[in-house]
């Protein structure tokens, strides 16, 4: 097995926290520093003081290097605290049209019919690619392999492979942009997967661009690299490019409390969202409710938001025409954006929270783990999800949760024997009601678990979530590496 003498990783969400990938990456970091302390390098894009947040400069650090554009270089603020460089990169936009024009030439990506975020994101991936270069260059020689996430640094793919091939190269892509985008459009993904086409699919859904450097990056990397067996099979049907492995997402436990620690943040949880719960409610909140959660970003088939509303609506009835006297369920509802009133209907609340929840919202003010941490029971009902972090978060911090058989993490969890911490629910094209009653039924149920059912369903969790630890899941990227070293060394010896 090769392993890199330096690892240099690339992501929009270096040092600013927009999805997943900033999970994937910062929960990562602890383990990269352990194994290589100190010889890891992210690069970002340096966004001034909100970079601040997460992000802390340190003048001591690579004294002498002198690239060729404006860069802050300090710690990420996340366990393993990594070395982060952040860049500037405002000199290419002059250069723009060159650099798109070379892309065509050498790796025929198709920048003409960009828009959105496409510029900014593809020059931000050639300026990490030229400070790549110019690290590599300044430290002592040693093996690198450099890793780019998503289509947004693709083009440091392309810049190393032109200008500096001793590097090895790895692309991981998170979700494919023409699956997502099947998806959120509204047409059946699955039932006719076989069926589509990336390059067609690109046209009609107006994704030429930036499926154009997805593909291109996937087949210009020396490791190709997708986060589940899911996301795995788009590849090779809307990319024509099998990923070399498979890179699943694991979690950092640090970031749990332990013992008594946990006891108190679980109490101050379930005391912050009692007190907002019966502000938006106008009314006051049994100390028995049931307390529910669904987040992530404002998709709202993708993530089930969708599937999700028309399960409480069939809790509301199932609870209503109950002939017991049944415990309240409050849900919330943690979508940055997705703004409504809040409702109550016989006993199924639901509370808005279309904050960024990083301890500084107006309802709260505390971070979405120490809210998570309070929670009885979590809803991820995906219908499109590459890896789902929400429902592995959700079981570090000990809370059962229920998700899909559409999702990476739900595939993985279903081979698991835990499923009393995590219930995996078949979704399809076609199913949609069938999901939203199976929700309904299993709230219910969970609200009629006794104290020692609760207890070993919450312990479930947290076993499920220890397989997903980083220090397994960890072997992937050391695999990764090589694969990327050798092809590499195969590459440069010609």
């Amino acid at each position: 097995m090769l392993s890199p003498d330096f690892i240099f990783e690339t992501s929009w969400e270096v040092c600013n926290r927009v999805g997943g990938i900033y999970a994937v990456l910062s929960t990562r970091a602890a383990s990269m520093q352990a194994e290589h302390p100190d010889k890891v390098f992210f690069f970002g894009v340096d966004f001034g003081e909100h970079s601040d947040i997460y992000f802390k400069e340190d003048k001591s650090l690579l004294k002498g290097w002198k690239p060729q554009m404006p860069v802050r270089i300090g710690r990420w603020l996340v366990p393993g605290k990594p070395i982060a460089i952040l860049l500037k990169y405002d000199a290419l936009w002059a250069k723009k049209d060159e650099i798109y024009a070379w892309a065509w030439k050498k790796f025929k990506v198709q920048s003409h019919a960009a828009y959105g975020d496409y510029d900014e994101s593809c020059l931000f991936g050639y300026a990490a690619g030229q400070a790549m270069e110019s690290l590599y260059k300044f430290l002592p020689k040693g093996k690198v392999c450099a890793h780019a996430n998503e289509w947004q640094t693709a083009f440091s793919i392309f810049y190393l492979r032109d200008h500096c091939p001793e590097i090895a190269t790895l692309f991981t892509t998170h979700a494919t942009g023409i699956g997502r985008s099947i998806a959120g459009n509204g047409k059946p993904l699955y039932d006719y997967f076989d069926g589509y086409n990336g390059d067609q699919m690109a046209v009609e859904l107006n994704m030429v661009s930036k499926h154009s450097v997805e593909k291109q990056a996937a087949h210009v990397a020396d490791c190709f690299t997708t986060v589940s067996y899911i996301t795995a099979r788009e590849c090779a049907q809307l990319l024509d490019k099998k990923v070399d492995i498979e890179t699943p997402n694991g979690f950092e436990p640090t970031y749990v409390p332990k013992g008594k620690d946990f006891d108190g943040k679980r109490a101050e949880a379930r005391e912050a969202l009692r007190k907002v719960a019966g502000k938006k409610l106008g009314g006051v909140v049994p100390q028995d409710a049931l307390f529910v959660a669904i987040s992530g970003r404002q998709e709202w088939k993708n993530k089930g938001i969708d599937v999700f509303a028309s399960a409480l609506d069939k809790l509301a009835q199932k609870i209503y025409h109950s002939d017991k006297k049944e415990r309240e369920v409050i849900a919330f509802v943690m979508i940055p954006y997705l703004d409504r009133a809040p409702s109550r209907k016989g006993k199924v609340s639901a509370v808005f929270v279309p904050y960024y929840l990083d301890g500084h919202d107006p309802l709260f003010q505390k971070t979405y783990y120490d809210l998570l941490i309070g929670m009885d029971v979590t809803v991820f009902p995906s219908y499109y999800e590459p890896w789902g972090y929400t429902p592995l978060e959700s079981c570090a911090f000990h809370v059962p949760t229920i998700t899909t058989s559409l999702a990476g993490f739900g595939e993985w969890a279903a081979r698991q024997k835990e499923r009393y911490g995590v219930i995996v629910i078949d979704r399809n094209d076609s199913n949609f009601d069938e999901v939203a009653e199976h929700i309904a039924d299993d709230i219910l149920r969970f609200t009629h678990l006794t104290p020692e059912q609760v207890e070993r369903a919450r312990k479930e969790a947290a076993a499920v979530a220890k397989k997903a630890d980083w220090k397994h899941f960890f072997q992937y990227y050391r695999k990764a590496y090589n694969i990327a070293l050798k092809k590499s060394q195969k590459r440069n010896n010609k």
